[in-house]
């Protein structure tokens, strides 16, 4: 079973681990009733975090998630309605994971000046391949630029980056179905649904995920710290081939 709080304790003590600096906001939907965790992360000092890249890690903890936490993959059932021998949800492998969105910034700050197109695509490029290559986790990766009208012009503000990690807690796969293949599984799965002992079958595992969710987070930690150092060295480049960010 974990719990919020487990799961936002683990991640504040994996980044301080490795040194990563953590400003954590904690809300509560009192109508929905969801709770949502935020935290803002960079590495050095916090006076000069805003000339630096930064990231904020989110995720929303609802009331799916406490039957689960509860129960284990025949929450999903529970969650719905009476439970029935024969009910799908209780023969799925299709549960929600844990979603965790990561929202990188970095600004461009550098002269004032603008940027050419050509040095701004190449930017836009190179993050997305760096921060895919250094991204162990994230199953999603997408870059931008954020625009400010400045002198009758859009201007290039804050180079962005936007991730999605998903962490399936509550899969009956456990740490396994974090590298499974669905077309594997599906192959492996008898016709019949349910999971069980029978030929064609796969015996579910208890996920036990307050076992591999800290070594998980620790991953994910060490993800952000190298995406940051990432939008540090492609800012560099960008100076490299433009000077001081001038349009030619």
């Amino acid at each position: 079973m974990l719990t919020y709080e487990d799961v936002t304790g683990c991640f504040l003590k994996a980044a301080t681990g490795i040194v990563l600096r953590t400003h954590p906001e904690y809300w509560i939907n009192a109508r929905s009733l969801e709770r949502e965790f935020a935290c803002t992360c960079h590495t050095g000092s916090c006076e000069e975090s805003e000339n630096h890249s930064t990231c904020t890690a989110s995720f929303t903890w609802g009331s799916l998630d406490t039957a689960l936490s509860l129960e284990g993959p025949t929450g999903v059932c529970d969650f719905f309605h009476e439970p029935e021998e024969h009910c799908p949800h209780l023969h799925t492998r299709d549960i929600p994971p844990l979603v965790i969105d990561l929202s990188y910034s970095l600004a461009l700050n550098g002269s004032g000046a603008s940027i050419s197109e050509t040095v701004l695509l190449s930017l836009v490029q190179m993050l997305k391949l760096r921060a895919s290559e250094h991204s162990s986790r994230a199953i999603e990766t997408s870059p931008g630029i954020s625009m400010v009208l400045q002198d009758h012009r859009l201007q290039p503000e804050v180079l962005t980056l936007q991730q999605r990690v998903e962490l399936p807690i509550w899969h009956p796969d456990g740490m396994r179905s974090l590298h499974d293949d669905h077309r594997g599984r599906e192959s492996g799965r008898d016709k019949s649904g349910p999971y069980g002992v029978g030929e064609g079958e796969i015996v579910a595992d208890n996920p036990r995920p307050e076992e591999w969710l800290p070594q998980v987070m620790l991953e994910v930690c060490q993800d952000i710290v190298q995406v940051l150092e990432a939008l540090e060295a492609v800012r560099t480049q960008g100076r490299d081939k433009s000077g001081p960010y001038i349009d030619a």
